[in-house]
């Protein structure tokens, strides 16, 4: 397998390995959790929490330091190893090789020409880190007796990845060594680097997601620290903060979901090679092949020798690739803005609202999005701001005109309006919510283009830029749209322009015409699933293809369980939620994409 695994203690500044007191470090993982714990901050106190929580976590990685085991060397100087352990066990190794691509870091070099869907990647279950192996593996006894553990299978794989890590026996070692050794996450940020955020849609799922990996990261110290079942672990002796954070990173910026062994189901895992792939616009190109048990994907597009082969990560945002992947992508076709939209119950009109809205399968309060692609608004959107702004006898019309129930399905159709009087109040809602957002921010478009310029400008404080330019880029387009629109439709009001008339066959089902002729073609195929045979994934069933169950997977993070879903099946003395690191309410993480491969 090549050389040996370097492993070594990190060294103080004196040169000596640290010796902190365990009841000195216990009692501030105590102080730790205790302030995790507590209920959520009141309005605008969440960056003072943050402070705080820092402060405490500073502390502890200050007696900590040189505590944690590293391994010698440069990660490329373990690239050599992994390749022969791929090859050794059956993974693809052929027509590519690791390289540096610069500011991209290292990703995968095609060593001749590969076709568009060509199969040139390959990697079989047994070399995959999963929650399944965790419970075969050291960390099983306590894993079947912690119910945290067992809800949250992200938690358990970056657990299990440390354990691996510090067994210089592992059969995932060489795996383990060519990960990064430190990570570009928020969790890396410098707190100045983070304060650049404030303001921002991203800047309170970056406080979150510090807030739940130290209160994760306290509850389990505690846990390897008293519980019997933990007493073998290699984590008992040395379980740093710094520890705990990379492996979170890891997991957060590589897992994904791949069905169980019988198909029933998904689980959590690692996938060595493959996630050396860095991400570039595109569709899914990779699936899980059931019938011979492992990852497979084809190119997305050719590539000449030496290119960089990418595959597509999944329609995240850039908050989303900056939170959970550590970097901003510039051309992101799928950018987007969180909007939260709702009726009042107050309203006098909430009730028809609301009965209307249901009808349409919207909620009456409800996170929506706004696009940097066009058109900046979906359709379920549209449907929601056209009722928002009905009148009472608009309202009345929708649910108990004559064609009531057609109507209702129109609603997302942007050819067929309301009313055009509608038309300008949905319009002037949004360029006035869009102007509003956009004051919110402290710095502007042009403040944040000049800071960009800066030489002496950390890579952080570059990615936290770029993302607070592009959520004020998206507002200053869908401010620019409603403008437009508005004024368009005030014309037609004046010109006493006649209103589309829709027919039955018109009824596009909340989905305009354009947006679905952009589905992958695989997705409007429904006529080719078959039932009873698949994981029941989000909108997704399972399809057959060629005599080969396959699934799509995508490098998008999947949505854990949160603490408030599992509090009952979970001790009473942990007080507060030990939320996913890497949760996001469309998928942060990475889900399956039950598509057949190509």
């Amino acid at each position: 397998m090549g050389k040996k695994s370097r492993v070594k203690t990190q060294k103080s500044s004196s040169g000596a390995s640290a010796v902190v007191s365990s009841k000195e470090i216990m009692n501030l993982i105590s102080e730790l959790l205790q302030k995790c714990s507590s209920s959520g901050p009141s309005a605008g106190k969440e960056w003072e929490e943050y402070i705080q929580i820092r402060g405490l976590v500073d502390k502890i990685r200050k007696k900590q330091k040189g505590m944690s085991i590293v391994f010698e060397g440069s990660r490329e100087h373990y690239f050599p190893d992994l390749m022969s352990w791929v090859q050794e066990n059956g993974a693809s190794s052929d027509g590519f090789t690791v390289a540096n691509f610069g500011t991209e870091g290292y990703g995968l070099r095609a060593t001749r020409d590969i076709k568009a869907e060509e199969l040139f990647l390959w990697i079989p279950r047994k070399m995959l880190m999963t929650v399944e192996s965790a419970q075969n593996s050291a960390l099983a006894s306590l894993y079947s007796q912690d119910r945290i553990l067992q809800a949250m299978g992200n938690v358990t794989l970056a657990l299990h990845l440390l354990c691996e890590r510090a067994n210089p026996a592992s059969f995932w070692l060489p795996y383990i060594r060519s990960l990064p050794q430190e990570y570009d996450t928020p969790l890396y940020y410098q707190q100045d680097e983070v304060q650049l955020l404030l303001g921002t849609q991203a800047v309170q799922d970056i406080l979150s997601q510090y807030k739940n990996t130290a209160r994760q990261y306290a509850y389990f110290y505690k846990l390897v620290q008293t519980h019997p079942a933990a007493s073998k672990l290699p984590l008992k002796d040395s379980f740093t903060f710094d520890d705990y954070r990379w492996a979170v990173s890891s997991v957060m910026t590589r897992q994904n979901q791949i069905p169980t062994e019988d198909g029933s189901r998904v689980t959590l895992a690692l996938i060595p090679l493959w996630d050396m792939c860095n991400h570039t616009n595109g569709l899914i190109t990779t699936g899980y092949n059931l019938e011979d048990d492992r990852c497979e994907c084809v190119a997305l597009q050719d590539y000449k020798e030496n290119e960089q082969i990418y595959i597509f990560y999944g329609t995240r945002s850039n908050a989303e690739f900056v939170i959970h992947n550590g970097f901003f992508f510039q051309d992101n076709a799928h950018d987007r803005v969180k909007i939260k939209l709702g009726v009042s119950k107050s309203e006098r009109l909430y009730a028809m609202k609301a009965e209307v809205l249901a009808r349409a399968g919207i909620p009456a309060s409800c996170v929506f999005a706004l696009h940097y692609n066009e058109p900046p608004i979906s359709a379920q959107l549209l449907a929601f701001l056209r009722v928002f702004c009905m009148t009472e006898e608009e309202l009345k019309e929708y649910l108990l005109g004559e064609h009531a129930i057609n109507k209702i399905f129109t609603l997302g159709n942007s050819e067929f309006p309301v009313s055009w009087e509608n038309e300008i109040k949905l319009w002037t809602f949004l360029e006035t919510r869009a102007a509003l957002l956009l004051k919110t921010y402290k710095t502007t478009v042009e403040e944040d283009r000049s800071m960009l310029e800066k030489p002496d400008l950390s890579l952080h404080s570059h990615v936290a830029i770029q993302l607070r330019l592009a959520e004020k880029q998206i507002l200053e387009k869908a401010w620019a749209t409603g403008l437009a629109k508005r004024l368009n439709f005030q014309k037609k009001l004046e010109e006493e322009t006649p209103l589309p008339r829709c027919e039955e066959s018109d009824i596009a089902l909340l989905e305009n015409t354009n947006a679905d002729a952009k589905l992958p073609i695989i997705l409007r195929k429904l006529e080719e699933v078959e039932e009873g045979q698949g994981i029941q994934a989000e909108e997704h069933s399972q399809l057959h293809n060629g005599g080969k169950v396959k699934y799509g997977i995508d490098m998008e993070a999947n949505g854990e369980p949160t603490h408030d879903e599992i509090q009952e099946k979970v001790n009473e003395d942990v007080h507060s939620s030990l939320d996913s690191f890497g949760n996001s309410n469309q998928k942060d993480q990475r889900e399956v994409e039950d598509t057949s491969a190509r």
